[in-house]
């Protein structure tokens, strides 16, 4: 399964990191011009008072048709606005919530985010 991710204060990039250290996934980091030809799933931040990034909402409009699952880093000081971005991006593409974190995350995030990836990956392997 394809994980895709975009990064700004580095928080997700070592989130990232974590979970290419236990697992082998196919990771990579997007960019205005990045297109997927593959199911993925993709792991962003919150900016603001819980707002997708820009770059993640062109990157997902533009893949939508292939985008599996959504994961979001935050802050919980932030309240009811923690990992926001990850209810948005879920409710306007119907795809699942993997998992919020905050900050770079911990080990049981790590090994939650790595069991629903697999699931996926799965379910996506039985129904192609």
């Amino acid at each position: 399964m394809l994980i895709t991710y975009d990064t700004l204060t580095g928080n997700v990039q070592r989130f990232v990191d974590k979970i290419t250290n236990n697992m082998y996934l196919n990771v990579e980091k997007i960019t205005e011009d990045t297109m997927i030809t593959e199911p993925f799933i993709h792991i962003t931040y919150t900016i603001g008072f819980g707002e997708v990034p820009k770059l993640t909402q062109v990157f997902i409009h533009n893949n939508r048709e292939l985008l599996r699952g959504i994961c979001s880093s935050g802050n919980k000081n932030w309240g009811n606005n923690f990992g926001l971005a990850a209810n948005k991006i879920a409710s306007q593409y119907s795809v699942p919530i993997l998992l919020k974190f905050e900050l770079a995350g911990t080990d049981s995030d790590v090994a939650k985010f790595l069991q629903e990836v697999k699931f996926i990956d799965n379910q996506h392997k039985q129904y192609s």
